[in-house]
């Protein structure tokens, strides 16, 4: 007579201990715990009245850090948890009010393998304003994490997220790739390594487009392991609300798994809110119009209330989006992370539809130009550090008030940020010939700001029109290690007969309305200057 798994798993349970049984898959209870032995070395415990993970074996080795849970935020408070075997999945329910709407959290073992699928439904944005999971772990076993993000030890010097150590050096959680790149990361231990693998549709209930970004790992005294759905980081869109993943926390002998994630089956589970593929369209088509030397950074991006998706081009321009959700989005074409078309296409389940795009982006004629008209700082003083280190970190470039001289003074030079209280203002100097003068327009390019932050023209002594207020993220942005905000081009007209044949300067300033200290003073960060 073959016992079912659930049974089987409860007998080898009493007969020799949850502990010893690591190849018995199934579900059992223990105290106020649901016991998952995923039967691949892998064997989780789930409390049965608030939904938080208080165990993680992995190899007869226990991986959960004993001060918190691994839950979403600090946990669900009270919950509904239910249990059931299907087939060769067993999966744990968690339905919570406590932190806001309804949130159910669903984890699935798979038989055989060492992972926890995860899928985070909810229906409002939670009261602890984050949607987060976080492995919380025993830092002493899996010690390499990111090496950027390896607090322990030192000091807080901005938010609860920047921290300073004893060599000056700065390092901060808010160190992560942006979510098109950022389909698995992890830590790693002695024969072992504990992952998040987030395919890109993970993100589709996410807000802030291809080139976001969000914590991903803190090493402190714990080692947490981030899944972020939605935070107030920078967010250039309204929070969605649905199902978050599936992800996964993939447990193995330390080498980065794919990022590939078949979750196919959930579709059989009866999860909140998954869709399943064959419920699902695809958008192709042939982006046009980017310049060959950005044909390599060609991402095709979808987006609406509801739903966001992404994808990389072809160097000759040819797309095909994830499997999106039905319904009605706008397509956006970036030249890297520059916006420089949209359309409108809708989405079918099943089908397929084509919607070729080409880059509206009118390249002007000009006079002289400082950095890329790209979307980034990229290649401007400390750009090829701000993600990893704070503008305070001694390992930066002085920052300082800069007067550059178009043509001699080299583009590096050029700040990829300016504060109003570190290094305003930055003053450029140019010389033109009798054609050159005349009524002209400045645009200053930027890329993200923070307290009103925004640029103010003064040319050849004559001040310019104040710009109005760029709209307010009510975030951090440069000093967490992102340049990625609203894009944002400021036209300044220069009136004939302001700038004269031979030397002429312009003086760039941050404005504001509102006040801060160093690198919290009203900022803005640079895509380019130019001068039509």
């Amino acid at each position: 007579m073959k016992l079912p798994s659930l049974l089987l798993s409860t007998f080898l349970t009493l007969l020799f201990g949850v502990g010893d049984v690591l190849a018995a898959f199934g579900i059992t209870t223990s105290g106020s715990s649901l016991v998952v032995d995923t039967g691949g070395g892998l064997v989780f415990k789930v409390g049965t009245s608030s939904g938080d993970i208080t165990s993680l074996v992995y190899n007869s080795v226990e991986y959960q850090d004993s001060a918190k849970t691994t839950s979403i935020a600090s946990g669900f408070g009270t919950s509904t948890v239910t249990s059931k075997i299907v087939g060769s999945y067993a999966v744990i329910t968690i339905v919570s009010t406590a932190i806001g709407g309804t949130v159910t959290q669903t984890y699935v073992a798979k038989s055989g393998v060492a992972t926890i699928f995860i899928s985070t439904h909810v229906t409002a944005e939670p009261t602890v304003g984050e949607l987060r999971f976080i492995a919380r772990l025993k830092k002493s076993l899996v010690s390499k994490g990111s090496p950027y993000a390896e607090v322990q030890g030192c000091s807080i010097i901005e938010g609860e997220d920047v921290f300073k150590c004893s060599n000056g050096q700065t390092y901060s959680k808010c160190d992560s790739k942006q979510f098109i790149d950022d389909q698995v990361h992890g830590v790693t231990g002695s024969g072992v390594g504990i992952w998040i693998v987030a395919p890109g549709t993970a993100y589709e209930k996410s807000s802030g487009g291809p080139f976001f970004r969000d914590i991903d790992n803190q090493s402190g005294d714990v080692q947490e392991l981030y899944f972020y759905g939605n935070s107030g980081h920078q967010q250039t869109q309204a929070f969605k609300i649905g199902l978050f993943g599936p992800y996964a926390l993939v447990f193995n002998s330390g080498s980065t798994p794919s990022s590939s994630l078949d979750t196919s089956f959930f579709s059989t589970l009866g999860v909140r809110g998954y869709t399943a593929a064959s419920g699902r369209g695809t958008v192709k088509g042939t982006a046009s119009g980017i310049p060959s030397a950005y044909s390599s950074n060609i991402v095709v991006g979808w987006s609406s209330v509801h739903a966001q998706y992404w994808t990389r081009a072809s160097s000759s321009g040819a797309f095909t989006s994830p499997l999106m959700i039905p319904g009605t989005y706008t397509q956006t074409l970036y030249k890297m992370e520059l916006a420089v078309a949209t359309s409108t296409v809708t989405v079918a389940a099943g089908g397929s539809v084509t919607a070729n795009i080409a880059s509206a982006e009118s390249i002007p004629t000009v006079i002289w130009r400082i950095g890329e008209t790209d979307g980034t700082p990229r290649g401007f003083l400390n750009a090829n550090k701000i993600e990893t280190m704070h503008p305070s970190d001694p390992r930066m470039s002085t920052w300082a008030p800069l007067t550059f001289t178009v043509g001699t003074t080299s583009v590096s030079s050029f700040p990829l940020a300016q504060w109003k209280s570190v290094n305003n203002p930055v003053t450029i100097k140019f010389t033109l010939t009798s054609s050159q003068i005349g009524a002209r327009t400045l645009v200053i390019g930027t890329t993200s700001a923070f307290a009103g932050g925004r640029p103010q023209v003064t040319t050849n002594g004559v001040v310019g029109t104040a710009n109005a207020a760029p709209v307010d993220l009510n975030s951090r942005g440069i000093t967490r290690g992102t340049w990625r905000g609203n894009n944002v081009a400021y036209s300044q007209a220069i009136a004939s007969g302001v700038l004269v044949v031979g030397t002429n300067t312009i003086v760039i300033n941050v404005i504001s309305g509102s006040s801060g200290t160093t690198y919290l003073s009203p900022n803005f960060v640079y895509d380019y200057v130019l001068l039509k």
